[in-house]
């Protein structure tokens, strides 16, 4: 089973307790930032905000079929007060439980179903290899990034490339897109550069620390690399009995790739815990 099926089977058999990061990493057998980053990667939410919204969908139905008092369901549903539960339940479906209860119908509310993991994410991805790599600083253009909300990465390279001449005492024969400053809750930074010796006016960078690493390879058209990554956090990573470490991990494009056609290999470097 995937990561991201046993975590869920996870949340959804213990949806009426006290979940918290900690104690679903160690029922999966993941560490809490890897956990964090493929939940985000293949829901497009934070796991405590999915668990949020299934506990108020649960609440939801049981409130618009008169199941008991709405006091009993907000308790159920981990909310110490009427209060609280009123306040969430109406920022989430726009309505208060009172006035759902009088309408006795939930077709018009966007409700949070349980998450059912895309088999078409996943692909063909080869076993890894490992590699000590030295300190690095990366110099370029950086956005802020969310873990299934990537599209302005592109426009992001785009705005690097006409500029990448601006870079001093830039090392040549690759370039970086470096993932960083990630939290719990999937967001980051992504900076789209080229390894430096220094900094750059105009420019921010990231200093990469000395680590050990799984490196992938992405083959082919790079409209695909997303499964790529999905799968390496999902499956490949797990499956090659390698936890991933809180350390910047990052794509490099040498030679291998065609910028212009978007074709060619990539390699993806992950830190992974000693």
């Amino acid at each position: 089973m995937a990561v991201v099926e046993r975590l869920i089977w996870q949340i959804e058999t213990d949806l009426h307790t006290d979940l918290s990061l900690t104690s679903l990493s160690e029922r999966c057998a993941v560490n809490v930032h890897h956990m964090c980053r493929i939940f985000q990667l293949a829901t497009g939410m934070s796991i405590m905000s999915y668990a949020r919204a299934r506990r108020l969908s649960k609440a939801a139905r049981a409130v618009a079929h008169g199941q008991d008092n709405i006091i009993a369901i907000s308790l159920d549903a981990g909310y110490g007060s009427h209060e609280a539960f009123t306040r969430a339940f109406a920022h989430c479906f726009g309505i208060t439980p009172s006035a759902l209860r009088s309408h006795r119908s939930i077709t018009t509310l966007d409700l949070m179903e349980p998450f059912e993991m895309n088999k078409d994410m996943i692909v063909p991805v080869a076993a890894p290899r490992l590699e000590e790599r030295g300190a690095m600083r990366v110099v370029g253009l950086g956005i802020d990034c969310a873990f299934g909300n990537t599209g302005a990465i592109p426009a992001l390279w785009q705005a690097f490339n006409a500029r990448e001449n601006e870079v001093e005492n830039a090392v040549p024969g690759a370039l970086y897109g470096v993932c960083c400053m990630g939290d719990g809750a999937g967001n980051f930074r992504y900076i789209a550069g080229v390894e430096a010796k220094g900094s750059t006016s105009g420019m921010e960078h990231i200093d990469i620390p000395a680590h050990r690493y799984a490196v992938f390879t992405h083959s082919g058209h790079i409209s695909d690399f997303a499964k790529t990554v999905y799968t390496i956090w999902n499956k490949a990573l797990p499956d090659a009995g390698l936890n991933s470490a809180q350390a910047p991990d990052f794509e490099r494009y040498d030679y291998r790739f065609d910028g212009r056609t978007g074709r060619g290999e990539v390699e993806i470097w992950i830190p992974i815990v000693s």
